[in-house]
């Protein structure tokens, strides 16, 4: 307690260097261990000896052997350092991306106007607007100008006798193009999915190139116009680990064991995963009676299923609310792929199971734009295992919306923020 400074300063040296010999042991070479040993008997030796100058002169050599028993490492170059900084980075991205945040980009437009797919139109190159614009364009609103023409001549592959082989193709979420298909050179990849790629121009494409023998003549324009991306949303993984889902809220599911999804024709089979509105939960049983989605005989009431039901503002571009599937739907398939809605005519009613094994609760899924949506009422339920997250937050584009004339006047309807 009333020992002097240097010889607190000189316990704690000793210390401290036992405490470096067991945490560097095993990079450290022998003869340096032994040396450090020594160095901290003579330490000792000048504590007990009460001589502080033979203490100074021995914690030098103690403090010079530990700081030189390793290699000194080579500083990182600046090159090193941002590789590292970057590895990192993308570790913990691919980290949220599993367990906690998803990115998910909406492809069709069955939740307009709450969220918008990617949407494609027409527009001859002399219309474009200047390249400042386009670029501003492809900023804020996510929309590009695309001209693609053929460069030499190509045979068309079918997948039977009258369907071209032509499909979507997306790259982490984030890309969504489509493929066409030839018996005699590689695929060509275009810059949008199947649907939009046919609103610019490939339809007409290839009615020409039926005309002549299903060759793609060199020089046809296969598309020429402006595509709006759609809406970059991000998917919360996480919170269904702790809380039920709730009706009303949109939400991502994969399509894994729903047949009816499997078997439908079109674009929109081919996707992995789907975002629509939850709009039944397990126990439910749900009917519509238009414009209203009825649960148990009752108008449902969440917030998000009355701005569809009430068709005020935007939604008025679907003003018959909730309507029943359409009948047809599947009957002109062959018996192994023919299907039947599950809610196509008045007193049709979808049940979804409670009471039931892990994984296997039931939940529903409809979309906003009701009047263009393969949902629910066509192919079935939504299993608990199938369900990803609610979805949060509308990323990108910043200024993307839907806009409509309704009465005389333009409604517009920003998404960057919070998903409602």
């Amino acid at each position: 307690m009333f020992a002097p400074k240097w010889k607190k300063e000189a316990r704690l040296l000793v210390k401290g260097a036992l405490k470096f010999v067991h945490y560097k042991r095993d990079l450290l070479k022998p003869e340096r261990v032994e040396e450090i040993s020594s160095r901290r008997r003579d330490v000792q030796a000048a504590i007990q000896a009460g001589d502080r100058s033979q203490f100074e002169e021995a914690s030098k050599q103690l403090r010079a052997v530990c700081e030189n028993s390793l290699p000194h490492e080579k500083p990182l170059t600046w090159l090193e350092e941002n590789v590292e900084v970057m590895f990192v980075a993308i570790v913990i991205a691919l980290g949220l991306r599993a367990y906690y945040l998803q990115p998910f980009r909406i492809p069709t437009g069955s939740m307009m106007p709450t969220l918008n797919g990617i949407i494609g139109k027409k527009a001859p190159e002399a219309t474009w607007p200047s390249l400042p614009v386009r670029l501003e364009q492809q900023l804020l609103r996510g929309r590009s100008y695309v001209k693609i023409i053929n460069d030499r001549e190509r045979q068309i592959r079918f997948i039977n006798s009258r369907r071209p082989d032509l499909a979507d193709y997306q790259w982490l979420h984030f890309f969504s193009r489509s493929q066409l298909r030839f018996t005699d050179s590689e695929p060509l990849m275009l810059p949008a999915p199947v649907t939009q790629m046919m609103e610019i121009g490939l339809a007409e494409a290839l009615q020409e190139a039926h005309a002549n023998n299903d060759i793609l003549k060199k020089g046809v324009v296969l598309c020429e116009g402006y595509i709006d991306s759609g809406d970059l949303v991000l998917v919360d993984k996480f919170s269904y680990h702790f809380r039920q889902p709730r009706r009303g809220e949109v939400f991502v599911f994969d399509t894994i064991d729903i047949r009816g999804i499997h078997l439908a024709a079109g674009d929109q089979a081919a996707g992995s995963h789907y975002i629509k509105r939850l709009c039944g939960v397990p126990g439910d049983q749900l009917a519509v009676d238009s414009p209203y989605l009825l649960n148990h005989g009752k108008i449902v009431q969440e917030p998000g299923i009355q701005r569809v039901s009430q068709h005020q503002g935007l939604y008025a571009m679907n003003p018959t609310g909730y309507g029943l599937a359409d009948s047809r739907y599947g009957q002109d398939d062959p018996p192994p792929r023919r299907r039947y809605p599950y809610i196509s005519k008045p007193g049709d009613v979808l049940e979804l199971a409670d009471h039931a094994l892990p994984g296997q609760r039931e939940y529903a899924a409809l979309g906003d734009n009701t009047g263009n949506s393969l949902d629910s009422r066509y192919w079935g339920r939504v299993k608990e295992f199938n369900l990803v997250g609610p979805a949060l937050i509308s990323l990108w584009p910043f200024v993307t919306g839907s806009s409509l004339n309704l009465g005389g006047a333009d409604f517009f309807a920003g998404h960057w923020g919070l998903i409602h």
